[in-house]
Parts: C-alpha cells; sequence; structure tokens
C-alpha cells in the first residue's frame, strides 16, 4: 500500500479544503484521473492520480483541512511488488514496502544531493516550457524560494523549492520543455534541514530510491510554520488578510503552535488604523509587483502575438432595434428552461453562419506563411475578465449548436471562468474570438488577435443615437460599435468588410439567420 502525498498546489499554500472525492475506496483509477477536487485561497483545483491502481483508503471527508505534503488517500499501485521483509531486529525501517515505478517526489543522486521532482502543476498537464532560472548553479537558496518559472497551457507558475541548500545542477536550459514528474535540478541539501534525506542518501544501496509516504516527506506544522516569510494559517484567513492588506509574516499568531486567527487579523487591522503623521510633502514614491500567474500569462501572449501577427482593424456600427425585439420575445422561454439569455449567443450564432461563407476568417497561417489550415469546427471564444486575469474560453463546434444550446454554455463557461474553474480543454481549440467591451461601458477598441487565431472582435455598449432614417427624418437608434482586428499574412480588408457585412445583416434581420439553420 503507498500514500499519496498531496503535491504543492500554490506557491505560498501550506492546506486547502477538501470540496469532493471524486473516487471511492474500492475504485480503479488510471494515471493522472482526478480523484478530488480541492479548494485553495486562490482557486479550486482537481489533484490528478500520479499512478494506475486501486484506492485502498481515503484520510479525509468534504469539508475537512489537507496538509501539503501530507497524504492524502491510500492505494495500491498496479504492477508494484512488496519488498521482501528484513529481519525487524537489524532494521526497523525494512518494513514492507511498496517502491513507486516512477519518481514521485525526491531521488537521492550522491551522499547528500537529490533530484527535485517537477510536481504536477495542473489538472491533464503533463509538461510545461522552462521560461526562466530564477536561480543558478553553485547558488545557496532556501526553503520555499521561488527557483523557476515554468509556462503550462493555462498560467505562468513558479515552482518554490522544498528544502535550503546549495543547487548543484540545473537539467534544463531556458525554452525547454520540461516533464512533470521527472528531475528537474539537483542540489546539495543543507544538514539539519532534511537529515533523514541525506543519511538515506548514504544508503541507497540498501533502500528504495523512492518512498512515496515516507515521514521525511510530510513535514509537520511546526516545519511549515518555521519556512522563512510564511505564516501559518487557513486559507480563510489568508484571503482575509489580503483583504485588509496585511502581511502575515509580521502577525504573530495566538492559534496552536502559532496559527494566525482571524482574531489576530482583527488586532493587527486595529493598529494599521492608528493615525500615522505623514511627512509633509511626499514627492517621487513608486511601487513595484511581480507580474504573475494568468497577468504574466496573458502578457507573454499579448507580446506575441503582437510581434508575430500583422494586425489590422475594421470598425462598423449595428443597428439592434430588430436584435433588441427578438431577444425581448425569446427571453421568457428561455428563462423558463433555467437559461438567461443575452445579446451574446445571437452574436456567436451570427458569426458562425458568416464563417460558412467566409472560412478564411476561421483559418490559422502558420510560422513561415507556407500553409493555411482551415477548420470545420467554428470554435468561439469569449474573453472573460475573471478574477485571476483574462481567460479566453471556447465554445466548441457552434455551426452544430442551437441558439439556446449557445446561450446554456456560454452561461456556464461565464460562470466557471469567474469562479476560476475552467477545464484545460475550454481554453485549448479556440478558432476566433469576441471580446465584450462593452459591458464595462467601452465603445471603440483595437483588439488584440488571440494567436494563432486570425481575427477577434471587440462588441461596444448600445447607444442610443439620433439617425437618418430613408426619409431623412432624425430617429432615435440603438447602436453598437464594433472593431475588428485581422492577420493580415491571410485575411485582407475587403475580404473582412464582406465577412462583417454579412454578419451585420445577420444581427439587423435576425429572422434571416432562420434561412440559414438547418
Amino acid at each position: 500500500m503507498t500514500d499519496f502525498i498531496l503535491p504543492d498546489i500554490g506557491e505560498g499554500i501550506i492546506e486547502c479544503e477538501l470540496l469532493e472525492w471524486l473516487v471511492a475506496e474500492g475504485d480503479v483509477i488510471v494515471e493522472d484521473q482526478p480523484v478530488a477536487e480541492v479548494m485553495t485561497d486562490k482557486a479550486t483545483v482537481q489533484i490528478p492520480a500520479m499512478y494506475s491502481g486501486k484506492v485502498i483508503k481515503l484520510y479525509y471527508q468534504a469539508g475537512e483541512i489537507a496538509k501539503v505534503h501530507s497524504p492524502l488517500f491510500a492505494m495500491h499501485i498496479e504492477g508494484a511488488e512488496p519488498q521482501p521483509k528484513a529481519n525487524e531486529d537489524s532494521n526497523a525501517e525494512s518494513k514492507l514496502q511498496y517502491e513507486a515505478p516512477k519518481a514521485a517526489t525526491i531521488a537521492p543522486v550522491s551522499s547528500n544531493s537529490i533530484d527535485f521532482i517537477l510536481p504536477d502543476i495542473g489538472e491533464g498537464i503533463v509538461e510545461c516550457e522552462l521560461v526562466s532560472w530564477l536561480v543558478s548553479e553553485g547558488e545557496e537558496i532556501l526553503e520555499d524560494q521561488a527557483v523557476v518559472e515554468v509556462m503550462t497551457d493555462k498560467a505562468l507558475v513558479e515552482i518554490p523549492a522544498k528544502y535550503s541548500g546549495t543547487v548543484s545542477k540545473l537539467y534544463y536550459a531556458q525554452g525547454d520543455i520540461a516533464k512533470v514528474h521527472t528531475p528537474l535540478f539537483a542540489m546539495l541539501v543543507n544538514d539539519g534541514v532534511s537529515g533523514q534525506v541525506t543519511q538515506g542518501a548514504t544508503n541507497s544501496a540498501s533502500q528504495p530510491a523512492v518512498r512515496v509516504g515516507e515521514d521525511r516527506l510530510k513535514p509537520t506544522e511546526e516545519v511549515l510554520a518555521a519556512r522563512q516569510g510564511k505564516a501559518l494559517a487557513s486559507p480563510a484567513v489568508r484571503r482575509l488578510a489580503r483583504e485588509l492588506n496585511i502581511d502575515l509574516s509580521t502577525v504573530k499568531g495566538s492559534g496552536d503552535k502559532g496559527r494566525v486567527l482571524k482574531s489576530d487579523l482583527s488586532q493587527a487591522a486595529e493598529v494599521n488604523a492608528a493615525p500615522v503623521v505623514a511627512p509633509s510633502t511626499v514627492i517621487g514614491g513608486t511601487r513595484k509587483e511581480p507580474i504573475r500567474g494568468i497577468k504574466a500569462a496573458m502578457a507573454r501572449q499579448m507580446l506575441h502575438a503582437v510581434t508575430t501577427v500583422p494586425h489590422f482593424t475594421v470598425s462598423d456600427e449595428i443597428a439592434l432595434d430588430n436584435l433588441i425585439v427578438a431577444r425581448n420575445q425569446l427571453k421568457d422561454n428561455f428563462a423558463a428552461r433555467g437559461v438567461k439569455l443575452s445579446f451574446m449567443p445571437f452574436f456567436i450564432k451570427a458569426m458562425s453562419l458568416a464563417l460558412k461563407q467566409f472560412p478564411i476568417i476561421n483559418s490559422q497561417v502558420n510560422k513561415d506563411c507556407s500553409e493555411i489550415t482551415y477548420f470545420d469546427d467554428h470554435n468561439i471564444g469569449l474573453a472573460i475578465d475573471s478574477k485571476i486575469g483574462l481567460v479566453v474560453p471556447n465554445i466548441k463546434g457552434v455551426q452544430h449548436l442551437s441558439l439556446f444550446e449557445i446561450a446554456q454554455k456560454a452561461n456556464e463557461l461565464v460562470e466557471q471562468g469567474r469562479e476560476g474553474k475552467l477545464k484545460s480543454a475550454d481554453l485549448k481549440g479556440g478558432t476566433i474570438s469576441i471580446s465584450n467591451i462593452g459591458v464595462l461601458g467601452g465603445t471603440v477598441a483595437t483588439p488584440v488577435i488571440n494567436a494563432p487565431e486570425s481575427a477577434i472582435v471587440a462588441l461596444g455598449k448600445i447607444q442610443r443615437l439620433p439617425r437618418f432614417d430613408a426619409n431623412d427624418n432624425v430617429v432615435a437608434v440603438n447602436i453598437m460599435q464594433v472593431s475588428w482586428s485581422g492577420d493580415h499574412r491571410i485575411i485582407d480588408g475587403a475580404t473582412m468588410v464582406r465577412f462583417n457585412n454579412l454578419w451585420k445583416s445577420y444581427l439587423e434581420n435576425p429572422l434571416t439567420m432562420l434561412v440559414e439553420l438547418a
């Protein structure tokens, strides 16, 4: 039987709430299958299995707090063989153990050198790009110090060190692809930080290279609390500290083993609120903060797009009076079926109908501009301003979906995006995107293409403006400004204008969409 150790699930996170088990005792599971859903103070995360096998025991119940680096559940690993049982008097540590088929945490490589194994960094993620090393060979590092930045298909992630010591070897160069569960770098562990590790290393011939669930891989709360710059606190307390703008490392915890409680934060907030005599004049003040997570991923994605894709923009206005009438006629019907109907599903469906006649807008060009790939599916992305940054999930196969199905899926993606619960598959495979700046009061924009896609449109707010009718009478019209950006390598201005005119015609006269629906 092998213990599955809860891996690092975010910088500075030492515990999480177990929301739901996705497996049960006795279930047979496969590698990378989600086994549990946990809540940190940053997001909801699904924990995948590292091996195939059978679940023997679940150590937590829903609602309980699980500790990082402690056993989450026990399992029998498929294909694992028990080691021979030695004389208990001669070696108490030689009790029956199962050797893991592959490295799960660390493996000794010399007398006191260990390999740091790249942990799970997201559901379904098996590899990542090494963006930059934050340390160098020969450098002294501290436990929980950020050592490397890696890029997944979801975000930029900083990987912290598990122990203090000296970096002896970096196994990857910037830009290389690193595999999850493989060595990332080697380090010499400081004496006293993880004594059992160094002792085990000197006896590697008689002990397995890896023992999942050994006590040395399960730091106690005292050790966790002693980490430099880190206080012992629950996710809820950490969230409250951020809201109150309080540095947890400066707060003395009154709870068990120094745990910071909400009452401690209240006292700290009162101290911070005490009047401070400010200097008479403050000139030239600055403040710096690192760009991390989704914001960093967005920054790199946008930089890549604007430096590699030649953009051009087309703007127009759309009269939405008829669309407003159509939505008002349908929204009660949709509401009765449990779905809120906004204008977005109409924009999405009209776009799909127009893409049928302009497949070049739904295509992508390769890096050297020698080949165009046309996509049969219309996977239309929605830019969402979520609590963790800008994300662009997409609705797959819009050409096959009804207006109701589009509305249903769009509502789901928006809700999941705002809660940080989007799946990796939702963020992949987009072919064209929509950014709704109107919900924030924006009117006109120059959107940046979500590369490798070839086009994006920004929707402005609806404004009631004066316009001339066919008889030159001034009338009030509900107008929306739209702004297209296209990849000028494969889309010319005339094609984009014709495509926009067709899309616009469906929106200004919604009944015309019925002619195209199968």
